[in-house]
């Protein structure tokens, strides 16, 4: 499988040199739905269309997961990735159980629903043609500008409050997203995916995430200001998470781009994180604590505020959802 170009916001079609081919995995997963209990993420259940993500984003939380397939981390997380073939079946399955009680569904958490590979496969468009029909309300974040591609269905299922999406900006600096994020859409051409959005009437917000310190934090309020510009209503950030094995590599990472920082940046986070690199405690993976942590959460508080953002978060509403028609023979007979 080789990579298909398309526009990135970068200004060439040319593939990453040194960037092995994209190898696809089936994913035999009997189903699509994860449920979940954390009381620090605003919905109970998920759908990974993928795992594994190509956009290579060096600060990727969901890195680790892969060691789960058997896989490194690394360039493995990167270019080979596990795609689930059948999940528009599985899903319609999932939702016409006569258990299933309608609560919105956050799509891509773990990895991009809108990574380079769902150009050819189409696995996130199925996924939204589900929704479309049973008017399920979902939300999600991503940085792909492969979204654009589907503000067909995005504009009509935001009519009746049934999508949200965050897309995340971690930095308006080109040359230090290239490096951090080497396939992802470049930072202008996510904030006109916001303006995109926002002009189909799709209800869109900014997520700066990761915020890492003394690298990328000195623009949180600048990137606020240009989603807001473009016509961004809600805007949100998340502390730098280095899970298992990316405790090791970013670091790493740092001190091949930027070695004069690195140790002082591994400091600020570990001031954050009790003493380490990570830490998973509900409530406090996703802001740190600390003196810092607490900077942070005032300076994204008054930066919102000032901008007029996260004044009204419009609710998903449930009220139109109706489980996916039967199209068994038997059905097809009347």
């Amino acid at each position: 499988m080789e990579r298909e170009a398309f526009d990135d916001g970068w200004g060439s079609a040319e593939a990453e040199p040194g960037v092995p081919p994209t190898e696809l995995i089936i994913d035999g997963a009997k189903s699509v739905i994860t449920y979940n209990e954390s009381p620090d993420v605003p919905f109970d259940r998920s759908i990974n269309p993928y795992r594994g993500c190509e956009h290579g984003c060096s600060y990727c939380f969901a890195r680790p997961t892969h060691s789960y397939l058997g896989l490194s981390p690394g360039l493995d997380f990167e270019t080979k990735i596990a795609y689930k073939p059948d999940a528009a079946v599985l899903l319609r399955k999932e939702l016409g159980k006569r258990s299933y009680v309608c609560a919105p569904i956050a799509l891509g958490v773990n990895t991009d629903a809108y990574q380079p590979i769902e150009r050819k496969l189409g696995i996130t468009r199925s996924i939204l043609e589900v929704f479309a029909e049973c008017r399920h309300p979902f939300s999600m974040v991503t940085k792909g500008s492969l979204i654009e591609r589907d503000l067909d269905l995005l504009a009509d299922m935001a009519r009746d409050d049934l999508v949200y999406v965050m897309i995340s900006v971690t930095t308006l600096d080109g040359e230090l997203a290239r490096r951090m994020e080497p396939r992802a859409a470049a930072p202008h051409r996510r904030l006109e995916l916001i303006e995109k959005l926002r002009t189909a009437g799709v209800p869109v917000g900014v997520l700066f995430a990761p915020l890492i310190p003394a690298l990328n934090d000195h623009e949180l309020e600048r990137v606020f200001e240009a989603a807001a510009a473009r016509g961004a209503e809600a805007a949100g950030y998340v502390l730098l998470r280095l899970p298992h094995e990316l405790a090791d590599m970013f670091p790493k990472w740092l001190q091949t781009h930027v070695p004069g920082r690195a140790a002082h940046v591994m400091s600020l986070i570990q001031q954050m994180r009790g003493g380490k690199a990570n830490s998973a405690q509900f409530g406090k993976r996703m802001r740190g604590e600390g003196l810092f942590a607490d900077l942070y959460a005032k300076r994204a508080k008054l930066a919102a505020e000032r901008l007029g953002l996260n004044k009204m978060r419009r609710a998903l509403s449930t009220a139109a959802f109706k489980p996916p028609r039967d199209e068994g023979p038997q059905m097809s007979l009347w």
